[in-house]
């Protein structure tokens, strides 16, 4: 049977927006981010971060250091009852300067390539779970996969709407977010 997922952006949702985070020392959990995800856990949910890291594609970072930010994150919520079940991330850009990244690819938001493959992978049910994050591009990958979508507003981007997306509610960080979803979810 499958199971319902919390689908979290990273940067500006689960750490705090860097541009491109590109030295641990840079990381920073938002202060809400434990308890959010020990609710989501309690509550049954699977969580997974879905992110795009166009930095790699970009020469800024190399492809490795993106897990060594994600095992730093599981590092700093070990103990604490708060988990990320799994991270999922795309390293391509279309414009990449680098020509291996290089591609229009269905990973990168706002496809849903990485939200099916954690469907697929991790057994989850797209229409019992939702997308997270700060950005009008992860409501409509939201969409587009089949997933609640929410649009928090801890990242710095403030734009509005494009033409035709509705987030299912707007709110100030992931906190918010997590108790519209038990107020809101078949789950509560």
């Amino acid at each position: 049977m499958s199971r319902p997922a919390v689908f979290l952006d990273r940067d500006g949702t689960v750490i705090e927006e860097r541009n491109y985070l590109d030295r641990l020392d840079q990381l920073t959990l938002f202060p809400w981010t434990v308890d959010a995800l020990r609710l989501l856990k309690r509550a049954g949910f699977v969580t997974a971060v879905i992110t795009n890291q166009s930095a790699v594609a970009r020469g800024i970072i190399e492809e490795s250091f993106v897990h060594v930010v994600h095992n730093e994150i599981d590092r700093r919520l070990e103990g604490t009852g708060a988990v990320i079940d799994r991270f999922y991330y795309c390293p391509h850009f279309a414009e990449a300067k680098i020509e291996r990244y290089r591609q229009a690819c269905g990973c990168r938001k706002p496809a849903p390539g990485m939200i099916e493959q954690a469907c697929r992978e991790l057994d989850l049910d797209p229409a019992t779970s939702f997308m997270v994050g700060d950005r009008w591009l992860d409501v409509a990958c939201g969409r587009a996969a089949g997933t609640g979508a929410l649009l928090v507003r801890s990242g710095p981007d403030r734009s509005d709407a494009p033409e035709g997306l509705r987030a299912d509610a707007i709110l100030n960080n992931l906190m918010e977010a997590v108790g519209w979803i038990l107020r809101n979810s078949s789950r509560s």
